[in-house]
């Protein structure tokens, strides 16, 4: 796939956007048609580095990105060994939730490439086959044939499901896409205990034992669950392992809620997000000791959010 950076006179206040938006590791930062309607919103968005796709109308994605997370990336690992072992549970197709347009990675043949690359989900027919797009590389399509056998992974909220199919026919008209075998056997794996949303919110954030305002960062949480977040920042916020204290505003219900919360930094790792605005940090956080109003806040507003914005599951 070809990206295109995105600036501050792409972005003007109070306008709905006209693409999508992602970061480096093709993460979509925001959805097209949303408003980006105050300036630290804008700020924190352009520190992210966005970027947005060059691609023709129903192009297929490229290479697959990175895991978000050193989770996800253990939960590919316990996938990948489920698979070659037999020994994950299995899973119905309906289990996977699968909707028209959703992502999905596909591993072709060795002897075709080794790289894992991203296909949309265009339909299918129960117990027939699957209808996807055809995997591309740098705009030309992969070499795939009638008959070879691919591996597919589909990454959910809360889980990682791995399948075998064979590619029943590959159609050209009215644009590229193939039929896959319908799966018969699904593994999976657990990525995460709690759904997970994706989110641009502001948080403030010391180190646990200092209460000096001024040692106090400002950073962003992309992703929020009621157990934990991923957060960005323009400096590390700490060493593995190390307690942390959150600040943070959330609208529940059109009410305003102030959130404390205790966490322990799980993961920092360096997230380069684009020339504009170098390095970003970013930060997988555990929470800590939440209190039961916190804990239900946090729990409605995701459920609010999964209901009201599915397209925002993590």
């Amino acid at each position: 796939m070809s990206w295109i950076p995105v600036g501050r006179e792409d972005l003007p206040l109070g306008m709905p956007l006209p693409w999508s938006l992602f970061d480096r590791d093709g993460r979509e930062l925001m959805s097209r048609g949303v408003v980006v309607e105050d300036g630290p919103v804008l700020q924190a968005l352009l520190d992210s580095g966005p970027l947005r796709e060059l691609s023709w109308p129903g192009e297929a994605t490229d290479v697959e990105p990175e895991p978000e997370s050193a989770e996800l990336a253990d939960a590919g690992r316990r996938l990948d060994a489920a698979m070659q072992e037999r020994s994950g549970r299995d899973f119905a197709f309906g289990d996977m939730r699968l909707r028209v347009g959703d992502r999905i990675q596909l591993q072709p043949p060795a002897t075709v490439s080794q790289e894992r690359y991203l296909v949309r989900l265009i339909g299918y027919l129960d117990q027939s086959s699957l209808l996807v797009t055809l995997p591309k590389s740098n705009g030309l399509r992969v070499p795939l044939r009638e008959n070879d056998t691919v591996v597919a992974r589909v990454f959910s909220s809360q889980n990682a499901f791995g399948f075998s199919s064979r590619i029943d026919r590959i159609c050209k008209i009215p644009y590229d896409y193939m039929h896959l075998s319908f799966p018969k056997e699904i593994q999976g794996a657990i990525v995460r205990k709690a759904p997970r949303v994706r989110t641009r919110i502001i948080a403030s954030i010391a180190a646990s034992e200092r209460v000096d305002e001024k040692a106090r960062q400002s950073g962003v949480i992309v992703n929020l669950s009621a157990d934990g977040a991923l957060i960005q920042a323009r400096q590390a916020l700490g060493e593995k392992g190390q307690a942390i204290r959150l600040s943070f505003r959330v609208s529940l219900h059109n009410i305003d809620a102030l959130l404390n919360v205790q966490a322990v930094l799980r993961n920092v790792f360096d997230d380069d997000s684009g020339p504009r605005s170098g390095a970003m940090v970013s930060h997988g956080v555990q929470f800590q000791e939440v209190s039961a109003n916190d804990s239900v806040i946090l729990q409605s507003l995701i459920y609010q959010q999964m209901i009201e914005q599915p397209h925002t599951l993590a």
